[in-house]
């Protein structure tokens, strides 16, 4: 990895993936790391040299259907994430560091389903889930049903590293919070007009499907300079959820796994069947056992195996090896990574992402 991030970048990888390129402001060439050939079959769909990459959920989202703002909004949130973990990873700082910074970064921001800007539940209230896995060891926090912590996924992080427990819910998770020294957050906070309005019209009876489903979810994976792997996911749910609901995100192995043997998986769709489907696991498992590429094994779980189920939803999926998966079963997936070369690349339009 080069020492200085470059300041603006040459789209080089528009070949591989439809994208659109963000500048860090001067140029780069592509990067020629070590990574080993493409996997067979995927030559026309895999991205290679990836150093990060994040999502901001699965959804439907047709060109025409955003707003200009709205549009720059998602851009801007995603490749900022990037930005911030990459500096991270720049300094030499672990995977863990660049993932949990990354997805603090999109909880911060109320254009995501995440910390500021997540849905509501069906009696008004944001509860927020959130897990967080270091492939070197497979250390793992999580917590669900959070309702006065700013940032989940820190304090996933502080149950991994503070407690002897790996997932905490509701009150106690709040309360562990405030133990170790985070402040109290008032739900409002949370609140966003949107977000409002969504739960209202989803109160309304329904007389035709919405064109446009906005994504849900946000996660993050990243490779450090040791080579180890890590992921994170955070979430705000479902839009009218049952109070008390819990989806996949903070589930690890469903919503969130990392090994150093396979990949770092952050998963978004519906939480019910990424549980029953185990998938998170079930990518690092396929490639473990059966010796599968990542694009094969994570096309599986996300292609076939979790709409055999009955849902849909998509992952982010990054090897040791920089190879980046980004399958998904609904028509779009919010997505966005950076190379080794510093280039960043976020899509969010249906047509931007190859569904396998």
């Amino acid at each position: 990895m080069s020492s200085q991030l470059p300041r603006r970048t040459v789209v080089t990888l528009a070949a591989l993936t439809p994208g659109i390129a963000l500048g860090l402001s001067g140029t780069a060439e592509a990067s020629e790391a070590t990574t080993g050939p493409a996997p067979a079959g995927t030559e026309n769909t895999v991205v290679r040299n990836v150093l990060m990459a994040v999502h901001g959920g699965a959804g439907a989202i047709p060109r025409g259907s955003l707003t200009p703002e709205l549009e720059k909004a998602y851009r801007d949130g995603m490749a900022k994430a990037l930005r911030i973990g990459a500096s991270l990873l720049e300094a030499g700082r672990s995977s863990l560091d660049a993932v949990e910074a990354a997805v603090r970064s999109m909880e911060d921001d109320p254009t995501f389903n995440a910390g500021k800007g997540a849905v509501f539940n069906t009696d008004g209230e944001q509860e927020l889930d959130a897990s967080i896995m270091y492939g070197k060891d497979q250390r793992s926090g999580a917590v669900a049903g959070v309702h006065n912590t700013k940032n989940p996924i820190s304090l996933a992080r502080m149950v991994m590293e503070r407690s002897r427990h790996v997932l905490m819910a509701g009150r106690g998770a709040d309360s562990f919070a405030l133990q170790n020294g985070v402040s109290y957050t008032t739900q409002d906070y949370f609140f966003t007009q949107r977000r409002w309005d969504a739960l209202i019209r989803s109160k309304e009876p329904q007389t035709a499907p919405a064109a446009f489903q906005e994504g849900q979810t946000v996660g993050a994976v990243a490779i450090d300079d040791d080579g180890d792997i890590a992921a994170a996911t955070s979430t705000g749910g479902l839009t009218n959820k049952l109070v008390g609901r819990i989806g996949d995100s903070p589930i690890i192995g469903a919503g969130t796994y990392a090994n150093n043997d396979t990949v770092a998986v952050s998963c978004t769709g519906t939480g019910e069947v990424f549980i029953r489907g185990v998938a998170a696991y079930d990518i690092s498992a396929i490639m473990e056992y059966a010796k599968a590429q990542v694009q094969d094994a994570a096309n599986l779980v996300i292609n076939e195996k979790i709409p055999g189920l009955g849902a849909t939803g998509g992952c982010i999926a990054l090897d040791p090896r920089g190879f980046l998966a980004t399958p998904h079963s609904t028509p779009a997936l919010l997505n966005g990574y950076i190379t080794r070369a510093g280039e960043i690349v976020v899509r969010v339009y249906d047509d931007e992402t190859p569904a396998r």
